[in-house]
């Protein structure tokens, strides 16, 4: 390819040159290739475009890649709906050739007027393209997602969609399917999951869906459930909470520091929905694990998912920590997991009830609380660690492995010392 000539990637919708300036049609009219699948060049006529060369595109990309690197200085226009680069041809095109060889011109993009018609905001939204990917990985962040705007596939139709997450017991969401956007024949049909799981829809279509009001994160289809390092979408969780229930990578370093015995007696501060009681509860059959929350929402799930997980020995204390827990035996292990201004008074009390030789761990997710905490608990104990936990979790995407970043934490971990009892003159060994 003649570097000397940069390729044209440019965003079209159904109303095809007409919805385009002068400028980006112009360069249309005159390509002398023009790529994209059959779709985005049936919105560009022969009859208004001249004589150029047309290459169909469909699932294989690198057909693209090697017409564009064989073009030898021809000019050349690839055609892709909406925005090229949200979820589109641009991105796969710029990683395999470089981003200097391309300039994109970009349409509005489907997503956007698909939010626009149901006049729900999507700053907030979980956005993704259904091809590439798992079916079962998107459920699981839908699961957690309070908005999501979804492009189906011909495989994943809207239907195929509804019903699987009717199969895993999602059932909270209101679904728009808005099809042909921008055509004359543009339609959205709003409605349960239930009743979109019984209609047919055009390919071009976009999916929303938009969570009930307080519906809780159902658990996940589990095949196996796992004495600890369950996948958070395991528990049933309160109006989402993606990002708060402790992620299963912390929560699995945590309860390896508590060092849980088999008869331990474990507080769990501010519990959420008792993920790790629930799992600090399983590698202590013999002991009992507190979980102790101030959210009466929350409380009740604790109780769900216990039942989930077959555990008896997890007791639900609804209540503000430390009144909370004056009536509880003393504790052997203590997790505290927060954010506010009262977590290092929390830890300090919470490790003075701490018995002797036992063991609590703290996740802060902010660097002051990491300094106060750190602090209070060095002001009691020498032995002291701390981690900064920084995650990334892989999606393939793109013929690529991709990482998401979770956001970082701060996990501490104290031991409380025994004493030492000075020997009276009458202990003394005499020589």
């Amino acid at each position: 390819m003649n570097n000397g000539e940069r390729v044209h990637i440019i965003g079209i919708g159904d109303d095809g040159l007409e919805g385009l300036s002068a400028t980006t049609r112009r360069l249309i009219e005159q390509a002398e290739l023009l790529v994209g699948d059959e779709a985005t060049l049936a919105l560009v006529p022969t009859d208004d475009v001249g004589d150029a060369e047309r290459l169909v595109v469909g699932t294989d990309l690198d057909q693209a890649v090697s017409a564009i690197s064989q073009s030898k200085g021809r000019r050349v226009a690839v055609l892709a709906y909406g925005d090229p680069l949200f979820y589109g041809l641009a991105r796969y095109l710029c990683d395999k050739l470089g981003k200097d060889r391309f300039d994109v011109a970009p349409h509005v993009s489907s997503m956007q007027l698909a939010f626009a018609r149901v006049m729900e905001s999507w700053e907030d939204a979980y956005l993704t393209n259904l091809a590439g990917q798992s079916l079962g990985s998107v459920i699981e962040k839908i699961r957690v997602s309070h908005k999501v705007g979804l492009f189906t596939t011909d495989d994943c139709t809207p239907a195929r969609l509804a019903e699987a997450l009717l199969e895993r017991g999602i059932n909270y969401f209101s679904a728009y399917v808005c099809e042909n956007l921008g055509s004359p024949d543009e339609r959205v049909t709003q409605g349960e999951l239930s009743d979109i799981a019984q209609h047919t829809f055009s390919p071009l279509n976009v999916m929303i869906l938009v969570r009930h009001d307080d519906a809780p994160d159902r658990p996940g289809e589990a095949t196996q459930l796992r004495r600890f390092g369950n996948p958070e979408d395991a528990f049933s969780q309160s109006k989402p909470k993606h990002g708060l229930l402790t992620p299963t990578e912390v929560r699995a370093m945590a309860l390896a520091e508590l060092d849980i015995r088999s008869d331990s007696i474990i507080w769990d501060v501010g519990a959420g929905s008792g993920s790790v009681s629930i799992e600090a509860a399983q590698l202590a059959p013999q002991g009992v694990a507190y979980a102790i929350e101030k959210d009466s929402e929350d409380h009740e799930l604790i109780g769900e998912n216990s039942r989930r997980f077959g555990v008896s020995n997890v007791v639900a204390v609804l209540g503000q920590a430390p009144q909370a827990w004056d009536d509880l035996p003393d504790p052997h292990c203590v997790f505290v997991e927060g954010s506010g201004r009262e977590v290092s008074r929390i830890v300090e009390l919470a490790f003075d009830r701490l018995a002797a030789g036992g063991r609590l761990v703290a996740n802060v997710g902010s660097i002051e609380n990491l300094a106060d905490v750190h602090r209070t608990l060095s002001q009691r104990t020498s032995q002291v660690k701390v981690w900064m936990v920084n995650l990334a979790r892989g999606t393939f995407q793109l013929e690529r492995v991709r990482f998401a970043a979770l956001n970082p934490t701060f996990l501490l971990a104290a031991v409380k010392q025994n004493k030492k009892v000075k020997k009276s003159k009458s202990q003394k060994v005499k020589k």
